[in-house]
């Protein structure tokens, strides 16, 4: 045939049958006349051991010469080893942003998708992550081909939430449920950080070759700062109190104190299993939390509270609920009733948890420290095989939840800072070596003193009656640390003192009124002082 001329392909006629009309100058570039009598120009070439054809376009909208010049184009890229026809299918084949959503979304479904720690995401972040996407991804680019995605796009999704375009009131499938999606800067950070993380999906799974998320720069997150100071601890407190007269809210306002003295997350708390309770190690070893399973020391009066509460129950959770064997279920419901319209009003369990970091680090413990005692991930491969706490740990629990109830209770303490001097480091390394050298009964009997113990001090009368003891006695006469009665002192706590001179002395009397107002039937009472010992039968608060 001779050359495509623009007479030629107008002279062309429609037959029974579609037919080919190729160039002889350039082999592979023709013309295709159909039965309608339309007639496109084509390029026709071998790949991959196939006869592949690819449509330049219509007569018409291109001319015979401008056909040519794009067959030359296309027939060069095949000599390259591309493959024209198979990228033009695969390009109308481009799945768009809502495909490629519901492909992710399977997965997560499937726990194919990891999170945190490389673990499958939790049923509460896969919930988020589906409203996310249903409520802003794919209203604002679901129609998109996800390989047409560039970085100016995603910025744009970003100022859209941001601007509150996504806005809207549904109704959910719950009873009498309803979503309020407002939008704003910390929706739009998370939306676009989940966007990342499914287009990192397409990128893993061969859709795409590069991510246009990457590299976008997103407003910095608001950053939780409310923390309780200790008059609001005290306001707190008045206001458990008040509550609890109320029986509806008893087991609200039990949840409420341990959170605020254990730093556990408000899920943490209210689906606390009576078999991870670790009384005698003094820690809760929660299956599943944020990072997994965790083990978290707790402080004396968390410990015999939860002692106390596991003796009256028969079920699985700590807080039972209604129904058969549920979690309570109210703690949301009370906790707004409670804090409405109190001075407190702005305030979310979280800033309890914050709060009580707060307390450990004003108390002077390292930010090592507070993140054991919180449940932070540590990351380390050592953790992993570690699965009793050191005393340092139960101690730093002792003194932080021990200062916490003291405030909820109403206390004012003038010391802010906590640290052991060398007297009560002296004290409490004797009494451990006496105990680890004694037998049980030599131990026990220790606990009070004999008559030769109580010795005479430089202040005793010459009757022989004994007025006046030094700390060390008074410690065996209450059966008490030394370092316990110090830190009774820093804390302007326990029994009236006297001071002569550099001399610390406690009078009898003094001792005896102050022990007769002691007895208590409960733990959650005015008058705690923190726990400032490893020990926990010698270090109970009085």
């Amino acid at each position: 045939m001779p050359r495509l001329t623009k007479r030629i392909v107008d002279a062309a006629v429609a037959q029974e049958k579609d037919y080919f009309i190729w160039d002889d100058d350039l082999p592979g570039f023709g013309l295709r006349v159909f039965t309608s009598g339309k007639r496109s120009y084509l390029v026709q070439y071998r790949a991959a051991g196939r006869t592949r054809r690819f449509t330049i376009g219509i007569h018409g909208v291109w001319t015979a010469e401008a056909a040519r010049q794009e067959a030359k184009v296309q027939l060069g890229r095949v000599a390259h080893g591309d493959n024209p026809a198979e990228e033009r299918q695969l390009d109308h084949k481009a799945i768009t942003v809502k495909e490629l959503c519901a492909l992710y979304v399977a997965d997560l479904n499937e726990g194919l998708i990891l999170g945190k720690g490389g673990r499958p995401k939790k049923p509460t972040t896969v919930e988020i992550d589906i409203g996310r996407i249903n409520r802003h991804i794919v209203p604002l680019i679901g129609t998109r081909r996800v390989k047409d995605l560039a970085k100016a796009d995603i910025n744009k999704v970003l100022k859209d939430i941001m601007a509150g375009k996504t806005r809207v009131s549904v109704k959910t499938k719950k009873k009498r449920g309803r979503a309020i999606v407002r939008g704003g800067v910390g929706t739009a950070t998370r939306t676009v950080g989940l966007l990342g993380g499914i287009l990192t999906y397409a990128v893993e799974v061969g859709i795409i070759e590069r991510n246009p998320a990457h590299g976008l720069k997103k407003p910095k997150d608001n950053v939780r700062n409310r923390r309780l100071t200790e008059a609001e601890y005290r306001t707190l407190g008045e206001m458990l109190r008040k509550a609890s007269q109320n029986e509806k809210y008893t087991t609200t306002v039990d949840i409420i104190r341990q959170i605020a003295m254990t730093g556990c997350r408000r899920t943490e708390m209210i689906k606390l299993k009576r078999a991870e309770v670790d009384a005698e190690n003094s820690c809760l070893r929660l299956d599943d939390s944020k990072e997994g399973a965790s083990t978290r020391p707790i402080g004396i009066p968390v410990v015999e509270y939860l002692e106390e509460r596991c003796k009256r129950l028969t079920g699985t959770y700590v807080f039972p609920g209604q129904g058969v064997d549920n979690a309570f279920g109210s703690f949301p419901n009370h906790w707004e009733q409670i804090f409405k319209s109190s001075p407190l009003a702005d305030i979310t369990p979280h800033v309890l948890r914050h709060s009580f970091a707060s307390i450990a680090n004003d108390l002077g413990f390292t930010e090592i420290t507070i993140a054991a005692l919180i449940g932070h991930s540590k990351g380390s491969v050592t953790s992993k095989y570690i699965h009793t706490l050191d005393t340092a740990l139960i101690m730093a629990a002792d003194t932080i939840s021990g200062y916490i109830q003291g405030l909820l209770d109403g206390r004012e303490f003038k010391q802010t800072a906590y640290a052991l001097d060398r007297f009560s480091r002296k004290a409490t390394l004797e009494r451990f070596l006496l105990k680890a050298a004694a037998s049980d009964d030599e131990v026990d009997g220790s606990r009070w003193p004999t008559p030769n113990i109580v010795r005479r001090t430089p202040f005793t009368e010459d009757t022989g009656s004994i007025r006046f003891m030094d700390t060390e006695t008074v410690a065996q006469y209450l059966a008490l640390p030394a370092h316990t009665l110090q830190s009774y002192r820093s804390l302007s706590s326990g029994p009236a003192y006297y001071e002569f001179g550099k001399w610390v002395r406690y009078a009898v009397d003094d001792l005896d009124a102050w022990a007769a107002n002691c007895p208590r039937s409960t733990t959650t009472l005015p008058g705690i002082s923190p726990l400032l010992s490893v020990d926990r039968y010698s270090s109970e608060a009085i």
